[in-house]
């Protein structure tokens, strides 16, 4: 089954699908330049958490690659300055700062053994690639988890991308969608637009479509339509940041999808590695929500749709934990009360790390 590949380290540099051309166009940038990794995590080249925090491990290790230092103290310096430029790219998706600091970590423990900087700069760019392989084996793990829940025969609903093109592996949502398919469940799934950006429409119906996963593409208000006569049966959707009692970033219509779901009776469901879990956030009004151009709701494609008047854009809302039936990670599947659940799976997962070769 086909399976989009967002992002990739080559010996030529980073390489990575420009989602914002398709499903028109298939075409990829290399990058060599870490300023250039962050203009592409901001401009949304590539976009997804998990696959965001991929590209920024990447970035930080092109960052320490194609230094100039000559000594720990210069590289060390320099180094800083990248994880300060990538880090400030979204400020939503807590994917981003967990590889950051995962970078930050490694470059630490090989600084403090060896001032050999060719030693640093390959062990780093090794410690990228890691992230990466462990994100495709994450999504693997979150798909058998989550496949269990989707019904055996009907429709499920997913909003914007959370597929390969958001993780670099499988997906989170879309490979829960995936495994169960693969498995010989009967589901056709419903696809909303996902309004402003198209994620659902240019992104999620493309992937379902090459996968050969029945689809039927939706706008983003019959929702409530096909959820009061659909026959749906789940509905799965991805996180880009999950506070420590459940509540849980997604992008923006998220929230009314599953507050129409809780009314129509159909149980919503939150697909996330453990990585997204912000323990440190009691709640999800601590969760930064990022504040996108007007210009992505007032322009399609470059296109005025719209007269010059003041637009919104929040890229992302906050679906509280009482709407959502339970959490596939790849530790395990959590449900109320989140506050235990969520801390016992992200305890589990640092109990079953295992370090990288070195």
């Amino acid at each position: 089954m086909y399976v989009a590949q967002p992002i990739e380290w080559t010996d030529r540099g980073v390489v990575m699908l420009d989602q914002r051309r398709l499903p028109a166009e298939e075409v990829s940038y290399t990058y060599t330049n870490y300023r250039e990794v962050a203009k592409a995590i901001r401009d949304m080249v590539i976009r997804g958490a998990p696959a965001i925090g991929v590209a920024a491990a990447m970035g930080a290790a092109l960052g320490v690659l194609h230094s100039s230092a000559n000594s720990v103290e210069a590289l060390s310096t320099e180094f800083r300055e990248v994880c300060d430029t990538l880090a400030e790219t979204r400020p939503t998706a807590v994917d981003l700062f967990w590889a950051i600091e995962r970078m930050k970590r490694r470059f630490a423990e090989l600084t403090a053994r060896t001032s050999d900087l060719a030693k640093i700069r390959q062990a780093m760019v090794e410690e990228a690639q890691q992230v990466h392989l462990e994100k495709k084996a994450t999504d693997e793990a979150i798909g058998r988890y989550g496949a269990e829940f989707m019904p055996a025969n009907g429709q499920v609903m997913t909003q914007c991308n959370a597929g390969a093109l958001a993780t670099g592996g499988i997906g989170t949502a879309l490979g829960v969608i995936r495994v169960a398919f693969e498995q010989g469940k009967k589901i056709h799934i419903l696809v909303p637009e996902t309004r402003p950006y198209l994620q659902g429409a240019r992104l999620t119906a493309w992937e379902l479509y090459k996968g050969g996963i029945p689809l039927t593409l939706i706008t983003d208000n019959m929702v409530g339509h096909f959820l009061k006569t659909g026959k749906v049966g789940a509905i799965v959707t991805g996180a880009d940041r999950i506070a420590a009692n459940g509540d849980t970033a997604n992008k923006i219509g998220t929230y009314q999808i599953a507050v129409l779901a809780k009314e129509n009776k159909v149980p919503f469901y939150i697909a996330a590695p453990v990585s997204t879990f912000d323990l440190s956030l009691p709640d999800g009004d601590h969760i930064p929500i990022e504040e996108r151009s007007a210009s992505e709701v007032t322009h399609l494609q470059g296109v005025r749709i719209a007269p010059d008047v003041h637009a919104a854009h929040p890229a992302f809302d906050v679906t509280p934990s009482r709407y959502i039936a339970a959490i596939f990670s790849e530790r395990g599947v959590a449900r109320a009360p989140y506050t235990e659940s969520l801390r016992a799976l992200a305890s589990s997962a640092q109990l079953a790390a295992v370090p990288a070769t070195r």
